[in-house]
């Protein structure tokens, strides 16, 4: 790629940003949008007034995001929120440093180098970027043992950083739990595998051995049931219900009489509202008298929620062996009442095993598959074989702003857009794993679309755009860090374009353009009424693996081709206030981990790491300094040695809860005169949701009057 096409990426996507912020800050401001740009202050009630300057676009909101301190946002977004912004300061204060070494020091010496061709300053325009990177600098230079210094002082940096920012977001982790109110799944334990002879009941067997070997801290359980045929008909009487209400939202001159049945043109005329309400009333039948033929016994599963009355009762009776046989009894801490993964809870080992067994094959299957648009974009990126495949485009190709859009702007397009469909497959097939939790199901998710996009993105993409038959390196794994220093440089070009095309990616992220439509579509065409609104919550799965990706990327290229760091600077910060907004006024968290997202961002930067110092040891070797190349080979192992230490002095706190921490919560809530009325809550907290009895009403001039008579859930 030649430095016009990258700033013609640069050019488009610097004006989406610019559009997308501007579209921001008008539409952002008007009342009749406050749900798609402001949900969290419909929650609570608060209304944005009319005033003139709303049609006007400006950068107030920067400032809004930016002045509440990380406490302010602790309190509204939670702890998830919080490390998740570290993600940011963390990478910015790396970048900064290597910023610093690259654009200063070794972006000169390799324009410099002039191992390719002679510098022309008036021709910059068009110069291959390959003379900014370290491909330029001639072999044996005496200037390569700057790089070799700057790889030393970037892995130092990095490692105190992570060090720092481990130790601080562990001890956020401590406080936020030490300052926390009871929570019902500190107290609380699941358990599976519970052995159940004929004739007993199996609430009565989890009654009895509780109450023999916990005796001193057992409070009370909950046993579950299978209920997936009493969802879809609660799922059923929703939707029944949802349709009545726009019927009665609508005007009495609009309300008309509609026909039903089979086929709709020939079917009985009724009243919707008559018709709808009926059929309501029979669903609610069916679902009381499934409620009351699940709670039958035979119905249960051998699985149930065991409540304790102390954090540190739960946590022995978590961690503990509770049987001889480890098959039975199989005891693990419960996630939140609102985070419990229900559908899984029903089914066994068989099922279970089967569906990972799925997941294994269909993973691998699509990442095979994904290798094709891979293939495809590498040749968008390389116009010599753009214009071999298809020789028609030669005159197209010809016109100079054309073949600067397909090379340096289309490529990289192309690739966010197929990246869209990873993360929802991803969280699809980790829903089919067998977790219990949705937060589970999101970090496993988070994981799997992380190593994707690393592999697919990264690797594959380096081997398919620059050597594609170098993929026999895995039968020869001695030449790794030779060939990685073949072929990730001839790429440095794409993914400068990859991380600029980040900045429209991350601005789109302000408008909302979807939900805007949906939510046009709702208040306009489907009459949906205004109380049916969920707050949404953000994906931590699809947002976290995109931002360590570019880490990765900077890491790799900062020596290599540190053009890119500025680049990488701009998308942090872009990042850090965007998602500052988004967590402050559109986000709300529906389920809290305690910060356990974090030790995915610290192993996934130990990797970064390791490949940057794997391709610097193959680099100095091809540019013919084996010293450098052998001095360069300790670093891995001091790398590899420095997570192992923070694996063992951080990670078992992100973990569990320590005794110490346990023990000095219980204590206090033997001086809290409200444990028992929590209690009271606590036996009921891990019913399930199905079980419940439910309620429909319907909203007429702001009152709330009862639609069919039903207890509230």
């Amino acid at each position: 790629m030649i430095v016009s096409a990258l700033l013609t990426s640069v050019g488009i996507n610097l004006g989406l940003c610019v559009l997308f912020v501007t579209l921001y800050s008008i539409l952002g401001k008007q009342p009749s949008n406050v749900r798609v740009y402001a949900p969290r202050l419909v929650d609570k009630g608060e209304e944005r007034p009319f005033n003139l300057e709303r049609l006007l676009p400006s950068a107030g909101w920067l400032k809004k995001a930016w002045e509440p301190s990380e406490d302010e946002l602790l309190s509204l977004a939670g702890l998830d929120a919080v490390v998740f912004m570290r993600i940011f300061i963390f990478s910015l204060r790396i970048f900064l440093i290597a910023g610093i070494l690259g654009i200063f020091i070794l972006l000169p010496i390799n324009y410099l180098g002039k191992q390719l061709e002679d510098a022309d300053f008036a021709d910059i325009p068009n110069a291959s970027l390959d003379l900014f990177s370290i491909s330029n600098v001639g072999d044996r230079s005496k200037w390569l043992w700057i790089h070799f210094v700057s790889v030393y002082v970037i892995t130092g940096s990095v490692c105190y950083l992570l060090y720092v920012e481990y130790k601080y977001i562990a001890t956020k982790r401590l406080s936020y739990f030490l300052s926390s109110q009871p929570q019902p799944h500190h107290f609380t334990i699941l358990v599976r595998g519970i052995p159940l002879k004929e004739g007993n009941d199996l609430s009565d067997v989890v009654e009895n051995f509780f109450t023999k070997y916990h005796s001193s801290t057992y409070l009370s359980h909950q046993v579950v049931c299978r209920t997936a045929k009493l969802r879809n008909l609660i799922d059923n009487a929703k939707n029944l219900y949802r349709r009545l209400k726009q019927y009665n939202s609508r005007p009495h001159s609009q309300q008309k009489f509609d026909r039903v049945g089979s086929f709709v043109l020939f079917g009985k005329r009724v009243d919707p509202i008559d018709h709808y309400k009926k059929k309501l009333e029979d669903v609610e039948q069916n679902v009381r008298v499934e409620q009351s033929i699940v709670s039958q016994k035979g119905k249960e599963v051998p699985a149930a929620f065991v409540c304790f009355r102390t954090r540190y009762g739960a946590a022995v009776a978590s961690c503990m062996q509770q049987s001889n046989n480890p098959t039975n009894w199989i005891t693990e801490p419960a996630p939140e009442p609102h985070d419990v993964h229900w559908p899984f809870l029903s089914t066994n080992f068989q099922q279970r095993w089967f569906s990972k067994l799925v997941v294994i094959v269909a993973s691998i299957f699509i990442t095979v598959i994904f290798l094709i648009p891979v293939v495809f974009i590498q040749g968008l990126a390389n116009l010599n074989q753009l214009e071999t495949l298809f020789p028609f485009l030669q005159g197209v190709l010809s016109i100079t702003f054309v073949s600067q859009v397909i090379t340096g702007y289309l490529p990289s397009l192309i690739l966010h857009l197929f990246l869209l469909a990873i993360p929802p497959i991803m969280k699809t097939f980790s829903s089919m794993q067998g977790y219990f939790s949705c937060n589970e199901i999101e970090k496993s998710a988070c994981s799997k679309v992380l190593w994707f996009t690393i592999w697919n993105i990264f690797f594959a993409n380096v081997f398919s755009g620059s050597a594609l038959y170098q993929f026999n390196i895995l039968l020869d794994p001695k030449y790794i860090p030779r060939r990685l220093a073949v072929a990730v440089p001839a790429q440095a070009s794409f993914y400068i374009s990859y991380v600029v095309t980040g900045w429209a990616s991350l601005s789109s992220e302000l408008t909302r353009i979807f939900p805007l439509i949906g939510d046009c579509f709702e208040r306009h065409c489907s009459k949906k009424s205004v109380e049916e609104f969920d707050l949404p919550s953000i994906g931590y799965h699809k947002e976290i693996p995109k931002f360590l990706l570019v880490g990765l990327l900077g890491m790799t290229y900062f020596f290599l081709a540190p053009i890119i760091l500025p680049f990488i600077l701009g998308y942090y910060c872009l990042g850090y206030i965007i998602y500052r907004n988004q967590l402050l006024n559109v986000y709300s968290p529906k389920f809290e981990t305690g910060g356990k997202f974090w030790p995915i961002v610290h192993n996934c930067t130990i990797f970064s790491l390791f490949v940057m110092q794997v391709i610097a040891v193959g680099i100095f070797g091809l540019k013919k300094i084996p010293l450098a190349s052998s001095l360069t080979v300790p670093l891995p192992v001091l790398t590899l040695l420095f997570n192992e230490y923070c694996r063992k002095r951080f990670l078992p706190i992100f973990r569990a809860y320590s005794v110490e921490s346990l023990i000095t919560r219980d204590r206090e809530d033997e001086k809290n005169m409200e444990m028992d009325q929590f209690y009271n809550k606590l036996v009921n907290a891990y019913r399930d949701p199905a079980l419940l009895p439910i309620q429909f009403s319907k909203s007429e001039h702001g009152n709330t009057t009862p639609l069919l008579h039903s207890v509230e859930v």
